[in-house]
């Protein structure tokens, strides 16, 4: 099976800085000012002309000569700048100022153990970091000298904070550097994917990825202009005003705060993290029209005593991203909003650099875009699909295999790992690993997983149940494989074998949470089952994110079954643990 996207192709357009798509479009000079961004924490507020002017003395921070009193950032010196921070209005604000002078950013997690920080920055390799004052500490680890760790939103004694670049350029009128020219392989940013091989990859996106990611969101706006009327806002300023809970580290974060809300005059609200008490206070406060989650915070919301009785009249849109959203889940949620339509779904991956397919509104696309029940939808514009035997060969119509993907928004490549490379991105193709099938209407269908996915805004995408190569928890990847090697790591060297695997357990119905069978050694035997168990699961806290924990439990086992070529055999494990779950529950 072949195919191409149903929708018309993205206008072509000269390789450029995404900079002028998103800042210097013929349109935006006829916007009156609004307000841009709300940071919940603060209350400060900041118009869409302030941001603007901020992202560009900030460049100037950054890109001019230290003789003007710049930073004198530049590529072409191997300058990769990392972000280590919680949700803030200057996140965004330096991102686009480094997008400006076309200097790589790595998007480091806020949630990182510092086991977890050393690996990523050994493999992004970021010569400075601007940190939040809370993780100020954790940056310090990263073996750059301390004067080339900077302070991004607050202040902290010997440290240079984003804020007083962008006033001493102010301050001193440092004349301001031009937006460099980017083609459509200038790397821009670089986030972290858990793939199925132990420790994340570093996928790396271009200038030209974030643009036919733009493109193709207009021409799917401009497509769905055409059967449905433009929203009406009532609001003070009358535009949208979203509310993001999901950290701009991760790719739905990333997209919501800092890409798609400059194709139209909307305002986006920031929790600087998650606190469902402060989630339901800012909706009235704010006036919140559209709410964007992932499936684990839908589980908290719809679960919470305030859900029924909070002011939540304003929403008039909600999407879920980053994981599947049971139906179950979905429907609870809209009880709140009767007068709202479905959640759609979609997949995605960040090698992909955010969605591939989505589900389209009735009518899309003249009726030719089919919305069939269970679907992840139709191909996103500009993109081509294969589905592929084991052979190579192309499978038929609604004959599963694996998905290959082939078009603007298919990522770089891994950074620092040029045998992932070479095996997953071949002859232009990407090579998803996943099973998917297609039908004769060219709608897509999730039938395995093997790879981590991010997911757009307005899709979330359909898992396995059964697939353990990669977990989805609260939204975010996990590997079974790393947090494996991290058992085995475990100083003592109590186990000789180890399996991690996905069982029930989690917060919603589909997501699964990490237990292990681990093999005991000698030292292991001779501490005792019981300490043993104790030890690697305080190992386990200690070293990696809360997200990667434990939950489902330490199991000791004789042997981990493996097949004749040595693959571990998760779902033998698996199955053995459900049923005896299942038997329990019945006595």
């Amino acid at each position: 099976m072949h195919i191409k996207s149903l929708f018309p192709d993205p206008p072509k357009v000269p390789q450029s800085n995404v900079h002028h798509l998103l800042f210097n479009r013929p349109d935006q000079k006829e916007w009156p000012d609004y307000t841009l961004f709300v940071d919940v924490a603060t209350d400060q507020r900041r118009s869409f002309r302030e941001f603007v002017e901020r992202v560009r003395d900030g460049a100037t921070a950054l890109g001019a000569d230290v003789v003007q009193g710049g930073l004198g950032i530049r590529p072409e010196d191997g300058e990769v700048v990392g972000i280590l921070s919680e949700n803030c209005l200057d996140f965004v604000a330096l991102i686009h100022s480094l997008l400006a002078i076309t200097v790589p950013i790595a998007l480091f997690s806020s949630y990182s153990t510092p086991y977890e920080f050393k690996h990523t920055t050994s493999v992004a390799q970021p010569t400075r970091i601007f940190a939040s004052p809370s993780l100020l500490t954790l940056a310090l680890t990263s073996g750059l000298p301390a004067d080339r760790i900077y302070i991004l939103e607050g202040e902290n004694k010997g440290h240079t904070s984003y804020d007083q670049l962008v006033s001493s350029v102010r301050k001193n009128g440092i004349p301001r550097v031009p937006v460099r020219h980017a083609t459509k392989d200038t790397l821009a940013y670089m986030v972290f994917s858990s793939g199925t091989s132990g420790l994340p990859k570093v996928v790396m996106l271009s200038h030209g990825n974030i643009t036919h990611v733009l493109l193709g969101m207009m021409v799917i706006g401009m497509e769905m202009a055409k059967v449905q009327p433009p929203p009406v806002w009532n609001t003070p300023e009358g535009i949208q005003i979203s509310l993001n809970v999901v950290p701009v580290y991760h790719s739905l974060g990333l997209y919501l705060t800092s890409f798609f809300n400059f194709l139209g005059r909307s305002t986006t609200v920031m929790l600087s993290k998650w606190n469902i008490e402060v989630f339901f206070d800012s909706i009235p406060k704010y006036q919140i029209t559209n709410l964007s989650f992932v499936p684990s915070l839908i589980h908290q919301v719809v679960h919470h005593p305030r859900f029924k009785t909070a002011d939540m009249s304003s929403v008039k849109g909600v999407g879920s991203g980053a994981a599947h959203l049971p139906p179950q889940l979905a429907d609870q949620l809209r009880t709140r909003f009767p007068d709202m339509g479905r959640i759609n779904q979609g997949y995605g991956l960040s090698e992909i650099t955010m969605g591939a397919a989505m589900t389209p509104i009735p009518g899309l696309l003249n009726g030719r875009a089919k919305d069939k029940p269970d679907s992840v939808g139709i191909l996103f514009p500009g993109l081509e699909a294969r589905i592929v035997r084991p052979d190579g060969s192309l499978a038929g119509p609604n004959e599963p295999g694996e998905l290959l993907l082939r078009g603007s928004l298919v990522a770089l490549g891994y950074k620092g790992n040029e045998k992932a490379t070479r095996e997953t991105f071949v002859d232009g193709w990407l090579h998803t690993g996943d099973q998917l099938q297609i039908d004769e209407d060219g709608v897509l269908f999730f039938v395995d997983r093997a790879k981590a996915h991010y997911l757009t805004s307005f899709v979330s995408c359909c898992t396995n149940p059964f697939s353990q190569d990669t977990l989805k928890i609260s939204g975010m990847q996990v590997s079974p494989t790393e947090i494996e090697n991290t058992l085995l790591a475990h100083p003592d060297k109590l186990i000789t074998d180890v399996a991690v695997a996905g069982v029930s357990g989690g917060r919603t119905s589909d997501e699964r949470i990490p237990r292990a069978w681990v093999v005991l050694s000698p030292a292991g035997a001779a501490l005792g089952e019981k300490e043993v168990v104790v030890q690697l699961v305080v190992w386990v806290q200690e070293q990696l994110s809360r997200y990667k924990w434990l939950r489902g439990g330490v199991e000791i086992v004789g042997a981990i079954p493996k097949s004749p070529t040595g693959k571990v055999l998760r779902r033998v494990l698996v199955a053995e643990y459900e049923k005896e779950v299942s038997a329990k529950a019945k006595l």
